[in-house]
């Protein structure tokens, strides 16, 4: 004959178990981003970097590309800014959007014309600390063949060694975001103004970077 428990004592009991197996079971670690020294030079990983641009599209909505490919070095010096150095080239050609048709388009000379100009450039002339892990980055961008003033607002985020990951993505890495507005029209891309896409452009640079 079975004999029977209490359900308060079969409770208790299926709650020692769970709790029994939580102790057994491997604790759960945390994503948190390395808080190492970001001083020195870096490459530019270009597979975990990412230029982004958003743009308003016929008064309706916004719309986000970005760039593949891109290349360049950064310093960075927490106790002399004025040795902070930013070079980045973004190849124009390099366009994506999600639709093949559209990126074809993008390239011809309505908008980037990529075989006149096939590069965009963004080099750095200071770096300005604003608060904690944060500053201005002004520099000089090339688009469309014209060369203007912008200033970059940055957020540094991680830095350390990450020894897991194998060469050339492995090392002592460091990363930083950084955003800015530009105009379109003031590089000699008017097409579809006003009406059809905003002259504003947004753009976010996400960049990892290996240390030299």
């Amino acid at each position: 004959m079975l004999k029977r428990y209490p359900s308060s004592t079969l409770a208790v009991t299926a709650l020692s178990l769970v709790m029994a197996g939580s102790a057994m079971a491997t604790p759960i670690k945390h994503y948190t981003l390395l808080s190492g020294n970001p001083d020195g030079t870096y490459r530019i990983d270009p597979q975990h970097t990412n230029v982004l641009f958003t743009i308003g599209h016929v008064g309706i909505t916004q719309f986000t590309g970005r760039f593949d490919k891109i290349a360049g070095s950064y310093t960075f010096n927490a106790q002399n800014p004025g040795k902070d150095r930013v070079q980045i080239t973004i190849p124009a050609t390099r366009i994506n959007t999600g639709y093949a048709l559209r990126d074809v388009h993008l390239r011809s000379k309505e908008f980037f014309d990529v075989k006149k100009y096939p590069d965009i450039t963004f080099v750095s002339s200071k770096y300005v600390p604003n608060g904690k892990d944060m500053g201005d980055l002004y520099g000089n961008l090339t688009l469309h063949g014209i060369t203007k003033p912008v200033v970059f607002q940055v957020r540094e985020l991680g830095a350390g060694n990450v020894s897991y990951l194998p060469k050339p993505w492995g090392g002592y890495l460091s990363g930083f975001v950084a955003t800015t507005t530009i105009h379109r029209s003031d590089f000699g891309i008017g097409a579809y103004l006003p009406e059809g896409l905003s002259n504003a452009v947004s753009i976010k640079v996400e960049v990892e970077g290996v240390k030299k």
